[in-house]
Formats: structure tokens, C-alpha cells, sequence
């Protein structure tokens, strides 16, 4: 496969995760699998291919902001990285959808952290992690007898 096609896999792979992230309140369990688990991992295996076949043949590295700048000048590389943003942003996502569940999150509060997550990682986290404590501070209503 070309890095174009590499790339057009890995990104519509992604974005059925996240449509599946959006249906999570009707089919939470093929949300867990395909999103949580499935997605991330074939995107897993993509980036670690992609690291051992180009990382070797690479220059620059993570010592100081100019060796991460050569680092990301050659192609295969910045699709490495991008398949990792997709994974591990697509991976968080779902732990937001699975946390909400588990902590009665009202889903229409996590789609933002879902955006958020979806187009600047860890900003969505944060909204997220804000939407938890803020659900923690809200009052249980009692249950009717």
C-alpha cells in the first residue's frame, strides 16, 4: 500500500469508530468492541508497521524541538503520527462514552467532549474530566419506592 492509501485507510477507519462512538447510547456493546477495542488495535498494528519498517531510515529524534521537526519532515513518518493521533484519540473517545455510562453521564453532555477529543485529543479530556467532577457534585435524586 502507498502512504496515500495507508492514510484514506487509516483516517475512514477512524471516523467509523467515531460514528459508532455517536450510536454508543443504542448499541453500547458494539461501541466497547469496535470502537474501544477493534479500531484501536488495527490502527495499533498500522502505526507499529509503519515504525519498524521507516523509524531506522528516519533523521532527527525527541531530544530537542529541531530533531523532532527533521523527524517529522519525511512522509511516512508524520503518517505515522497521525495514525497514532487516530488511535489513541479514537481509544479515549471510547473510555468517554464507556466512563459516562458507567458514572450516568448524560450522553448530550459528552458529544462536545467527544468533538473536542475527536479534533484536539487532550482538550477533550479535560472538558471531559470537568463534566466528571461536575457530575459528582450533583445531588442524587432519590429513587421512587
Amino acid at each position: 500500500m502507498s502512504p496515500e492509501q495507508i492514510f484514506s485507510f487509516a483516517t475512514t477507519t477512524a471516523m467509523i469508530g467515531w460514528i459508532v462512538l455517536l450510536l454508543s447510547p443504542f448499541k453500547p456493546g458494539w461501541a466497547e468492541w469496535i470502537s474501544g477495542r477493534i479500531i484501536p488495535v488495527t490502527l495499533s498494528v498500522v502505526y507499529t508497521t509503519l515504525i519498524l519498517v521507516f523509524w531506522t531510515g528516519a533523521d532527527g529524534g525527541f531530544g530537542n524541538l529541531p530533531e523532532v521537526m527533521e523527524l517529522f519532515t519525511q512522509p511516512e513518518i508524520v503518517l505515522a503520527g497521525w495514525v497514532h493521533y487516530l488511535a489513541f484519540d479514537l481509544f479515549i473517545g471510547a473510555w468517554e462514552c464507556r466512563t459516562a455510562r458507567t458514572e450516568s453521564i448524560r450522553f448530550w453532555l459528552v458529544i462536545p467532549c467527544l468533538a473536542l477529543t475527536f479534533m484536539f485529543g487532550p482538550a477533550g479530556l479535560l472538558f471531559f474530566t470537568f463534566i466528571r467532577v461536575i457530575n459528582k457534585q450533583r445531588p442524587i435524586s432519590p429513587t421512587p419506592a
